[in-house]
C-alpha cells in the first residue's frame, strides 16, 4: 500500500471513523481503523462492535493498493499536528506504516487486517430516504431526553417510528418525554407501523454525518441493525432489543389550563431562577396566575429567587413545581418565539409545543417541592 493524500482530506473523515472507536478496549485492534486502498478510493473504517462507521475518500496518487489496520487516535493526532495543506506520503512496509509530510517522519505500528471484526448485518426488511435535515432536526428535538445509564436499557437509546406518512423519534428517561416528527412518503406503502430502538451513541455519532441540509439519508432497517448512507460515510448500528413504553399514553390529554408565553422571556426567567434552585434537586415553584407566572426558587442556604413573566392566560390560578433544568432543555431545542405550555393540576405532567407546530410535543412530569 502506498499512496499520496493531502492533510484536508484525510482529516474529515478520520475525526469521524475515530469517534465510533473506544479508546479502552479489552481487544487492541478495535483501537484501530482499517485502511484500504482500491480503485482510487481510500476506505477508513471503524468500530466498537455495536456501531461501525465507513468513510471514502477519491484518491488522485496511489502507487499501490492494499490494506492494514493502524491506532486510529495517532493516526488523526499525526494529522491534526500537521500544518494545513501538507502532502501525507502514506506506504506500508514490512508491516510499518511510514507517513510523511514535509520534513516531518512517522512510524505506525500495524495489525493484520484479517483479524478485524465487521458489524453483521443480517436480512434486511425496508429501505427508504429521507432529507439529512429533517432527520437531524427531529433527532436534535429529542436526543436531550434519552436516558444515561437506567437498567431499562431500551431507554438509554432513541425509538425511531416509521409510517406510510410520517418518521417519528421518541426519547424519555421516565422523568420527561421528548417526540418529534417530520412528513415522509415512501416509495413502497408498508403494512403496519415499524418501531426500532437505536443505542444512544450510535445517535450521537449519526447526527455528526447529516452535514449537508439539501442532501438525502438512505436508511435500510434491518430486523437487528440500521444503517445509514449519507455522502461518503456509511454507518451501522446494532439495535436495542427490547420494548419502548407506550409513549402515546404518556402524552397529557384533557388539560384545561393553556398558556402562551414568549420562549426567550420563560428561558431567561428560568434560568435566573435556577442559579438559586437546590444544586442537588433543581426544583422550581410556578405560581400561574390571570396573565402572570412567578417563578420562585429556593435552596437549603435559606436563599431565593423570584421572577414575574407576562402569558397569555386567564383561568384558575395553579401552583405546581418543576425540575427547571428539564424545562430548560425544552425551551433550548424549540425554534418558535412563543410556546404553549397544557396543564391540568399540580399533580399532572406538563405538554410543551411550539405555539404554531404541533409535530414536537414535550412531556415534564411535576415535583413535590
Amino acid at each position: 500500500m502506498h499512496f499520496s493524500i493531502k492533510r484536508e482530506q484525510l482529516l474529515t473523515p478520520l475525526q469521524l471513523v475515530t469517534g465510533v472507536i473506544e479508546r479502552r478496549h479489552t481487544l487492541p485492534i478495535l483501537s484501530n481503523v482499517l485502511l484500504t486502498v482500491e480503485n482510487n478510493q481510500l476506505s477508513l473504517l471503524g468500530t466498537d462492535l455495536e456501531v461501525e462507521l465507513i468513510g471514502k475518500v477519491s484518491l488522485e496518487n496511489v502507487k499501490e493498493e492494499g490494506e492494514i489496520t493502524v491506532p486510529a487516535k495517532k493516526l488523526m493526532d499525526i494529522c491534526r499536528s500537521l500544518p494545513a495543506e501538507s502532502l501525507i506520503d502514506i506506504k506500508l512496509d514490512e508491516q510499518k506504516l511510514l507517513i510523511k509530510a514535509g520534513r516531518s517522519r512517522f512510524t505506525l505500528s500495524t495489525l493484520p487486517t484479517n483479524d478485524f471484526p465487521t458489524v453483521d448485518d443480517g436480512p434486511t426488511s425496508l429501505k427508504f430516504e429521507v432529507e439529512q435535515s429533517k432527520l437531524r432536526r427531529i433527532i436534535e428535538h429529542t436526543s436531550f431526553a434519552m436516558a444515561q445509564q437506567d437498567v431499562r436499557y431500551y431507554l438509554n437509546g432513541m425509538l425511531l417510528e416509521l409510517s406510510n406518512n410520517y418518521l417519528r423519534t421518541v426519547t424519555t428517561d421516565g422523568h420527561r418525554m421528548a417526540v418529534c416528527s417530520v412528513s415522509l412518503e415512501l416509495n413502497d406503502a408498508i403494512s403496519e407501523k415499524q418501531q426500532i430502538i437505536l443505542p444512544r451513541k450510535a445517535i450521537l455519532e449519526l447526527v455528526k454525518l447529516l452535514t449537508d441540509q439539501e442532501a438525502n439519508v438512505t436508511i435500510v432497517l434491518g430486523e437487528h441493525h440500521i444503517r445509514a448512507t449519507a455522502g461518503d460515510f456509511t454507518f451501522t448500528s446494532k439495535l436495542i432489543d427490547g420494548k419502548f413504553p407506550d409513549y402515546e399514553r404518556v402524552l397529557p390529554k384533557g388539560s384545561d389550563k393553556i398558556i402562551i408565553a414568549d420562549r426567550q422571556a420563560l428561558k431567561n426567567s428560568f434560568s435566573r431562577a435556577a442559579i438559586l434552585s437546590n444544586e442537588k434537586y433543581r426544583g422550581i415553584r410556578l405560581n400561574l396566575e390571570n396573565e402572570l407566572l412567578k417563578i420562585q426558587a429556593n435552596n437549603p442556604e435559606q436563599e431565593e429567587a423570584e421572577e414575574e413573566v407576562a402569558v397569555e392566560y386567564t383561568g384558575a390560578s395553579l401552583e405546581i413545581g418543576f425540575n427547571v433544568s428539564y424545562l430548560l432543555d425544552v425551551l433550548n431545542v424549540i425554534t418558535t418565539e412563543k410556546v404553549r405550555i397544557f396543564l391540568a393540576d399540580s399533580n399532572s405532567s406538563a405538554l410543551i409545543q411550539e405555539e404554531d407546530n404541533g409535530d414536537s410535543s414535550y412531556v415534564v412530569m411535576p415535583m413535590r417541592l
